[in-house]
């Protein structure tokens, strides 16, 4: 049973992430409306500079196709420079330990895995990947990802605004997150990781010799700034293969905090950005309270009674129940990252990481978690209008036929990606190969292998040991999917409540608790009669066999 102390840990850390992300959300306003700002002396020079040498121009303004295109042509060149990186890596330079290039398989899976903000890792960081990999590929990729997942986000919102007639311009959103948001604010935060004790160098690894008379290697690099964009932009993918559970990743109780609140700060202060972006700030307390409410739901499943036993593999440094309060965290925001191995935690904290993955907006990814969150509504108006014999209206704008085919199609596409691949592992020995059986421990790994692809999480039990080019190609292929397939369907969504006519006074109150409360059932409902008979195969099935420490 949870105790007090820990009780009133986990509401002061969600007390100050909330605070937080609210004082930063006007800032955020700010950016995207463009209003002049102290730094614009500085950065306005920069940013001309870079749309005069791309060619952007940067009183365009784009409908939402051209803003998708847009986003999906910069992400896909990205990638295409980062696996040329990876590829040669052994060829180029800033690369002290000689690692070769990376296989084509890995290679492709990793910078779909990064360039989409999923970040999982089929390697391990420290004896795969060059300084230079690791600071032009990896952290490249994870603020370019972030930066993508805030401008859709934006976008979409946007579509929704009374009189608006366009999306913006997604060259000028783009830039504008790298320099007035992301860099800045991971700045501040590598600062931070270093006083904590997080190394950020470019030597190579030093030798030394231990009481025992053996020689050790200390595997340190460019770490301080990798672990802020990782957390901070929610892509979770770790300099080291053993994630935040390595201790110059995540050195103490203190880092450990500091890292959660990191996780929770952007796609938290994205919901209070809606409000003031619409003029509705009223409008944010459904997507806020449905978020966490949901979020409050996973935790309670992850600490129900002996849930968080401590077995092999929990970090002790840490402990238990931070252990398990990082895993809800990290699958809720899609961070992916770990602080400790997946195998040692109980079925029902694996369950409650499966909720976070598979609702995707407890508050989900920055930008993409409030693109879902606005799915759901629809779906929930619907609903409730179908139930009332009511018009379904959401903000004044009647919700068509159209608006609910797209939504469902943005919901229904996760359990396509995510059961077909699963069954295919098992079907062409792709799981027996790698030594996963048909049990709910194995069973478990490979759906969660693929729910985390599909999902843009990146957490996942089998590591390295999913080298292979089926779990390569297959993984990537999801992820990719994953991502571009929702958001352009919600794109759609946005871009086609521009212009609609809208009624002064809406037969539905969406800013209301009881609506809150109604929204957080319907999310439930959808997600559980979708997915749980497959979860029933895997972490429940483990949970009533027994199995307390059932993944080690």
């Amino acid at each position: 049973m949870i105790t007090l102390p820990e009780f009133l840990s986990v509401a002061l850390i969600l007390g100050a992430s909330l605070f937080l992300a609210w004082l930063t959300a006007p800032y955020l306003v700010r950016v995207y409306k463009r209003v002049p700002g102290r730094l614009d002396r500085v950065l306005n020079p920069v940013e001309k500079g870079v749309y005069k040498l791309a060619g952007v121009d940067e009183e365009h303004r784009m409908g939402w196709k051209e803003y998708f295109l847009a986003g999906l042509c910069v992400n896909i060149v990205q990638m295409v420079i980062a696996y040329l990186i990876l590829v040669f890596q052994g060829s180029l330079p800033l690369n002290p330990q000689g690692f070769p290039g990376l296989s084509w398989d890995l290679a492709f899976n990793t910078v779909i895995s990064f360039g989409t903000n999923t970040n999982l890792q089929h390697y391990a960081g420290e004896v795969t990947l060059s300084y230079l990999s690791q600071m032009t590929a990896i952290q490249f990729l994870q603020f370019t990802s972030a930066a993508t997942g805030i401008c859709m986000g934006v976008a979409m919102v946007r579509g929704f605004i009374v009189g608006s007639k366009d999306m913006g311009n997604f060259y000028v959103d783009f830039v504008r997150t790298l320099t007035r948001i992301l860099i800045p604010f991971c700045l501040v935060a590598a600062v931070v990781l270093v006083a904590l004790g997080v190394p950020q160098t470019l030597s190579g690894y030093t030798t030394v010799t231990t009481v025992e008379g053996a020689s050790r290697s200390i595997l340190v690099g460019p770490v301080a700034s990798l672990v802020s964009i990782m957390q901070l932009g929610t892509n979770g993918g770790g300099y080291y293969g053993a994630n935040a559970a390595y201790p110059f990743m995540n050195p103490s109780p203190l880092s450990d905090v500091f890292e959660i609140g990191l996780m929770l700060l952007l796609p938290t202060a994205l919901i209070f950005v809606f409000g003031e972006l619409l003029g509705k700030k009223r409008e944010t307390r459904p997507i806020l309270i449905g978020a966490y409410g949901l979020f409050i739901i996973d935790l309670g499943i992850a600490f129900i009674p002996n849930a968080p036993a401590v077995g092999q593999g929990i970090e002790t440094r840490i402990g238990g129940f931070m252990s398990v309060f990082w895993t809800v965290v990290t699958t809720a925001v899609t961070t992916g990252s770990v602080n400790t191995t997946l195998s040692a935690m109980h079925p029902l904290v694996i369950l409650a990481a499966f909720m976070g993955m598979l609702i995707q907006s407890t508050p989900g990814g920055k930008g993409v978690g409030l693109m879902y969150m606005v799915m759901y509504i629809v779906i929930t108006v619907f609903i409730v209008g179908l139930m009332s014999g009511r018009t379904p209206e959401y903000l004044g704008i009647k919700i068509t036929s159209r608006d609910v085919k797209l939504v469902m199609l943005a919901f229904l596409i996760h359990p396509i990606i995510i059961l077909i691949p699963t069954v295919l592992a098992y079907a062409s020995g792709a799981a027996a190969a790698i030594g996963v059986n048909g049990a709910p421990i194995g069973f478990t790994q490979i759906l969660y292998e693929f729910t985390s692809a599909a999902s843009n999480n990146g957490s996942d039990f089998l590591g390295t040991a999913a080298n292979t080019p089926f779990f390569n190609v297959a993984t990537a292929v999801v992820i990719f999917l994953g991502r571009y397939g929702p958001i352009a369907i919600l794109m759609a969504l946005g871009g086609s409540m521009i212009g609609r006519a809208r009624t002064a006074v809406s037969g539905l109150r969406t800013d209301s608790i009881t609506f809150s409360l109604v929204l957080i059932g319907s999310i439930l409902i959808l997600v559980v009669l979708t997915f749980f008979p497959f979860l029933v195969l895997g972490p429940i099935q483990s949970y009533f066999q027994g199995s307390v420490n059932g993944f080690g």
